[in-house]
């Protein structure tokens, strides 16, 4: 990708350069009312603020709706739909360039620029969107083999139905928060030993606290109950994409997956990046994902065989003694289903969406240990230490452990188009006693 100049000060490898152009909301001290804004750099442009001054003067097709800029979620936003979104974003960016058509907007307009561009460190970043639902999907193949073979043996590993549809649960939308929240171990039914013959469970602390890293894709378009939305047309509502740490009790969830599925094991926590990455940024990065050799029916098959994104991800752990460790590095093309199909396949049924709404990818693993998105992955179920630096060791999450995920696309340190972070550190489980 060419890198384009900006009159602006961006730091060199930054997330957020001129070719990314990412939406989020945020509050700060002096204006605590919640808000739109974009990140360039190592700053925030408050668009409520730059919509008040006339910043949109050149984009006369924005105009009549400048009121989203001021909403407290992007749902308004992002339900103008992906064309608005793209004249915005190219409009900013335009303002931003060095030989930019429109200086007198902001390059030449000192004061609009001290009350509009904040530092990212003096702003409290919000969700982006107001969620309405959210579901979890399970398209790392790699990540569904490995837990596959520790739970069945690596003949029945996958599901007969794996490669043939997107496999999901419904989430909870509840517990979707920003970046930088806590999360509170959670109490719930265990079986300390799976193997007795009689199966009693104890009600206790989580002991197999997990993770997953993956991306969570917003939905810009919506459908009437009992309409689906078409493989072809599916791409057009994606919003755009955040990083997701879907936080998991493996051994809560051990004892009441059967036969329904997830439930209080995946209910407490899902973290979420907080500045959104719209799809038309991360088109230069489209590519394909893994080979699927199961017969894929026709209302799922895309014409564009590029459609997972080559995002580098990277999770480090960093415990209470202060150690930092990087535990995994993995590509995010290693899905077998892209966003577009979890959409076309979630609406077959007639299942109607609305902006805002979430869709998870499932966890990302490569096909080794160090490429690994999940504890329970890495250490075999808690059977493989995993080892840290400092001397520390997991097998899975203690209290006070912090998980910072990071992803970036590109190579180019003027031009990366990147998510920033997603970080939750974990909290003692609440004491509770029913005697």
């Amino acid at each position: 990708m060419t890198s384009l100049r900006s009159w602006f000060s961006i730091p060199r490898g930054s997330h957020f350069s001129l070719a990314n152009i990412p939406f989020g909301i945020i509050s700060t001290t002096s204006s605590t009312a919640p808000r739109v804004a974009v990140a360039i750099g190592d700053h925030a442009l408050d668009l409520e603020v730059f919509a008040a001054n006339n910043g949109f003067s050149g984009l006369s097709t924005i105009q009549p709706h400048q009121s989203v800029f001021s909403q407290p979620s992007l749902n308004a936003f992002a339900a103008l739909g992906r064309p608005i979104h793209s004249i915005v974003r190219k409009y900013i960016q335009s303002v931003f360039t060095e030989s930019t058509e429109f200086p007198d907007v902001l390059k030449n307009n000192e004061s609009l620029q001290k009350q509009a561009l904040i530092p990212l460190q003096d702003v409290k970043k919000h969700l982006p969107f107001k969620i309405g639902d959210y579901t979890d999907f399970f398209a790392g193949m790699n990540h569904a083999y490995n837990c596959g073979v520790i739970f069945r043996g690596p003949q029945n590993a996958l599901q007969p139905n794996y490669k043939h549809l997107p496999v999901g649960y419904h989430g909870r939308a509840s517990s979707v928060v920003p970046s930088g929240s806590p999360i509170r171990r959670p109490n719930g039914q265990i079986l300390l030993n799976p193997n007795a013959e009689k199966k009693e469970p104890t009600f206790s602390p989580c002991k197999k606290l997990d993770i997953e890293l993956e991306l969570g894709a917003f939905v810009c378009g919506s459908n009437e109950q009992g309409i689906p939305i078409p493989i072809d047309k599916a791409a057009d509502n994606i919003f755009g994409v955040v990083l997701m740490n879907d936080w998991s009790a493996r051994d809560i969830q051990a004892w009441e997956y059967v036969p329904l599925g997830p439930f209080n094991a995946k209910n407490f926590g899902t973290t979420i990046s907080t500045w959104v990455v719209l799809a038309e940024a991360l088109e230069p990065f489209k590519v394909k994902g893994l080979e699927n050799d199961g017969n894929v029916l026709p209302y799922l098959k895309e014409k564009d065989e590029k459609s997972v994104y080559d995002i580098n991800l990277q999770v480090d752990v960093k415990t209470s003694s202060g150690h930092n460790t990087t535990i995994s590095k993995v590509n995010a093309r290693n899905l077998l289903w892209s966003f577009p199909q979890m959409l076309a396949h979630h609406t077959i049924t007639g299942c109607p969406f609305q902006p805002g709404d979430l869709l998870g990818s499932g966890t990302i693993s490569g096909d080794s240990p160090a490429e690994y998105g999940s504890f329970i992955e890495k250490s075999q179920n808690g059977k493989e230490p995993i080892r840290l630096s400092g001397g520390d060791v997991r097998t899975f999450l203690e209290d006070g452990d912090e998980i910072t995920i990071k992803g970036v696309c590109g190579e180019d340190e003027e031009a990366l188009v990147g998510f920033g972070e997603c970080v939750g550190k974990i909290e003692p489980a609440l004491e509770l006693n029913f005697n």
